[in-house]
């Protein structure tokens, strides 16, 4: 059996629960035609990079299926089918990624750190710039006087 790797982009309006009974409707379709998914991650809800179906957010999950193309090919009708789908992508992998994704770890990278510590090098608003220097003038732009002005 082939390896691949699914995203799923889900309506907005719809709750997670809802995006949680889709992907188990979708992973009855592939065990009930002979393959299995050991990994689901929900990613949460995210922007678009443009408006999809007047949607400009989405719910993310990922699935890794281990399945026969003919068990991909109907999950993917059923989702062509479901208006809460906006968007999907399979994709052929050698080896399913262990462990978690890289979109989780980011997310978990992003939660642990606080946004508002700089490190060592401030903010950039804190630099201090030195003293401001006037620009040169230049030669052509003399003081002219303006007739009825003076």
């Amino acid at each position: 059996m082939a390896l691949y790797e699914h995203v799923l982009l889900a309506r907005q309006d719809v709750s997670a629960q809802q995006v949680e009974a889709l992907v188990e409707q979708f992973k009855g379709i592939i065990e009930a035609n002979g393959g299995s998914i050991p990994k689901v991650e929900y990613w949460g809800v995210k922007s678009l990079g443009y408006r999809i179906k007047k949607n400009r957010k989405a719910h993310y999950s990922l699935l890794n299926i281990n399945a026969p193309a003919a068990a991909v090919a109907e999950m993917e009708r059923q989702m062509r089918i479901n208006e809460d789908v906006l968007r999907f992508m399979t994709i052929r992998v050698e080896e399913l990624e262990e462990g978690q994704s890289v979109m989780l770890q980011k997310r978990d990278r992003d939660e642990r750190s606080d946004r508002f510590d700089r490190g060592p090098g401030g903010d950039r608003f804190d630099r201090d710039r030195g003293p401001r220097r006037e620009r040169p003038r230049r030669e052509d732009e003399a003081t002219e006087t303006v007739a009825g002005e003076a």
